[in-house]
This record gives C-alpha cells, structure tokens and sequence, in this order.
C-alpha cells in the first residue's frame, strides 16, 4: 500500500462554485490522490455566515469564520470569495505563508494583479487564475505557457455570457433589451443588479488580464476603454441583421501603431460591435463565452465554452489544484510571470477600426449630399450608403418625411470616426444620429 504525502488545502468561500470545488475535493479525493501521487486534504472552508444556506451538502464541521488561522499551515489555498478585501489580503497571507493560491477572482487580479504576482514570485509560490476569464475555456495556460515564445497580435472575445444572452435573444427573437434582460435575470444568468454585465465592467477586468498576458505588459484597468449594450436598440439588431452582422459584446486587445509617434503601442477595449455573420464569434449563442487568438506563428486559435457557471468555474479551478499539487509533489519554486514589457497602452482614439453609422435625416434635396461632405471633411471614406424611410411613428414625431441613411466606412483613425460623428449631429440635415457600432472582425 502507498503512503501518499499529503497536502492540506483551504478554501476560501463557500458560494455556488466554493460548494462545487468542494464536493470535488470530497468524491474524487482517490481518483485525485492516483492522479497527483499525493492526497487533497480539504481542512476548511472559511465563510461569513455559518448559518447561511448552502447549495451543497457538506459536512458543517469544515466551515468556519476564521479564513486567518485556516489559511496558515496549508499547502493550497483557494479563493472564491470575490470582490477585493478581505481576498486581496487573505491571498497575500496565503503567498506569504509560500502557500499556492488559486482564484478565480478578475476584480482582484485586474486591479491589483503585479502586486500579488510579486508577492508569490518573492517566496516561490505560485498564483494560478484559470477560473478568472471565460469559466471553463482554457485560455489562460495557452496564453502564458503555449503561446509563450509566439508573438499574439490580437485577442478577441467574447467573455460575459449575460451580455452575449442578451444580445442573442434580440437578434433570434426581436426581443427587447429590456425584455431580454428579464429573461436572463430570470434564468439566473443575470444579477438583480446587471450593472457589472451590462455596463461591461466584468468584461473590462477580464481584457485587462488577457492583454498583461498576451503581451507581457501591465494593463491598467483604468486604461481599458469600456462601453455596455444598454445603449442597442432593436432597430439597432434589426439594421445589423440585414446588413449581414450580428451585435456583440466584444472584448479586444491588439497591438496598434501609435500614430503620432510610430512606435508599438496596446490597445485593450470593451464596446458592443458588429461582426460578420460568416465570422466564428457571430455562431457564439446564449450564454456561451468564446476568445479568438490571432498569432503569428500559430495563426488564428479559437477557445469556446461555457463561461460561467458553478460545476463550470469550478473545473477550472480544479485543473488550477492539480497543477499546484503537482508542483508540490515535485518540488522547486513557482513558475515566475513573464518579464513585463514597457508597452505602451494607447486611448481608444489611436485605434483604427470602421464604423456603421444610422442616421435619421430629413428626406429632402441635399440632405445625402450634406453627409457625404462631412465624411469627407474628416477624412473619411464611405464603403457603403443604404437609404430607406422611417415608420409612422417616427414620421408624425418629426412631424416631416423621414428617412434613415445606413452608412458603413472604410477603416480611419478612430478619432477621425468620432469627430464625423460629432458633426453629423450637429448637421442641419440629420435629425439624429440613431445608432453608432464599430465593426470588427473583417
């Protein structure tokens, strides 16, 4: 009979995906044992309120409140508690201790990531973060550790399965916004309060963390541009289906040329776009999340799955454990992160992109004319016009003939897409500008 070493693991939170890692840990403690060559001791699991109800049932003598005295003496410590303190501290306990840690918190890491990276390097620990973009997708191992010696140009995704619900029911139903966020609230993929989906505050964390990786340089999360879906109509959805698009909630990080300079700079955005109905994002349905990853030895890589979810999240989370159960059984010091680069991170407005503009113009001589002189004022090339006129409604609102002009650029300065946008609005001839979408992925 072998005689495993073993490993005493703490788990820090005891939510929906706490619940799942622990039965885990408990059911497939022998399977795991033969995988590891050591046995996953789970000593604890620290929460605020022991009389909290659980999804799970687990043996009430593993839960406590002292996360401190749990966190010392162990071998693996996981965090899913979220939000930033006490995690934050709790993590840098557990490093200090040389402990491994693994989360699957993105607030924490986007906000406060090299300091608990230098926090682990400093004692040999490790910091494993699987779990923390994209549920179940393995995207962060083939950034940091497959694709280490390519150079990654680009990464986009989709990575927030309550928006790309959304999104999906208005473009397959014609639902509403609104309606479409009830149903998604109802069927648990939304919060009661959807601000951190919808406002794409989630996604932003997540596209920090990828671009630090693919490009081996600190993104700031306030350096992220963020944009939500509240403002996508479904005349919005409706203009980009006939016009062969799908809207999407995208998540970008690339490369980019500074123009004033002509130096190497990184872009990392989060907007609802347009993309190609033919292009991989576009067959992303539901609440499934996706990332495509465009290098230059590897080429074009796509990753999908679900993208949250308890047994989801916790696979992940899991795959981070063995990892660092392994090393343990091994021996030797954490695997350092990359050396950061001194990249740049540029604004939005050093992008390049193409832009599909609906405008509601009065439908009168001169009127196309006008607008097509403000495009070229800016610099900017049109691809595409299409022109049709308004419903009822929003004939006798204007109280005039309305129409509506479709127009698609060719790729310009984001900065110049912004300032001919600007000055249409400020156009005798346009009545409003009724939708603005980048389109990407061409």
């Amino acid at each position: 009979m072998i005689n495993y070493r073993s490993l005493r693991v703490a788990l820090l939170g005891g939510g929906t995906v706490g619940a799942q890692v622990a039965r885990i840990l408990l059911e497939h403690r022998d399977e795991l044992t033969s995988r590891i060559g050591a046995t996953l001791d789970l000593v604890g699991i620290a929460v605020r309120d022991l009389k909290a109800p659980r999804s799970a049932d687990l043996p009430k003598e593993l839960f406590t409140t002292d996360a401190e005295s749990l966190i010392l003496g162990s071998d693996i410590v996981i965090e899913v508690m979220g939000g930033l303190e006490p995690a934050r501290t709790y993590i840098l306990q557990a490093l200090n201790s040389g402990a491994d840690v693994v989360t699957a918190n993105k607030a924490l890491l986007a906000n406060h990531g090299p300091e608990l990276f230098a926090a682990a390097e400093q004692v040999g620990a490790q910091l494993y973060f699987e779990a923390a973009v994209a549920g179940a997708i393995p995207i962060i191992r083939p950034l940091r550790d497959s694709l280490a010696g390519d150079r990654v140009n680009r990464v986009m995704g989709i990575v927030n399965g309550t928006t790309n619900y959304i999104l999906d029911a208005m473009d397959a139903t014609g639902s509403s916004f609104d309606d479409a966020l009830a149903v998604a609230t109802e069927l648990g993929y939304a919060e009661a309060d959807p601000t951190a989906d919808v406002d794409a505050f989630d996604a932003a964390q997540k596209v920090a963390i990828l671009a630090g990786l693919a490009f081996h340089t600190h993104v700031p999360l306030d350096k992220v541009h963020r944009e939500g879906i509240r403002s996508v109509t479904g005349q919005t959805v409706d203009f980009a289906r006939k016009a062969g698009y799908v809207v999407k909630l995208l998540a970008i990080a690339e490369r980019v040329t500074d123009p004033d300079t002509g130096e190497e700079g990184v872009s990392a955005r989060v907007y609802p776009a347009l993309i190609s109905r033919e292009h991989p994002l576009a067959a992303v349905r539901k609440a499934n999340n996706a990332v495509f990853v465009e290098a230059e030895a590897a080429g074009s890589l796509m990753f999908y799955g679900a993208g949250a979810g308890g047994p989801e999240t916790a696979s992940a989370i899991m795959g981070d454990v063995v990892s660092a159960a392994r090393r343990h059984v091994i021996g030797g010091p954490g695997q350092a992160e990359s050396s950061y680069a001194t990249i740049p991170v540029l604004p939005i407005s050093h992008i390049t992109t193409r832009y599909h503009v609906t405008l509601s113009v009065a439908d009168q001589p001169g009127a196309l004319a006008a607008v097509a002189n403000v495009f070229s004022t800016h610099g900017v090339s049109v691809e595409l016009v299409e022109q049709g006129v308004l419903g009822t409604e929003a004939v006798q609102e204007a109280e005039e003939t309305t129409a509506t002009l479709v127009i698609g650029t060719h790729a310009a300065l984001e900065s110049d897409l912004a300032s001919t946008v600007t000055a249409l609005s400020q156009l005798d001839a346009v009545r409003s500008v009724v939708s603005v979408l980048r389109i990407e992925g061409a």
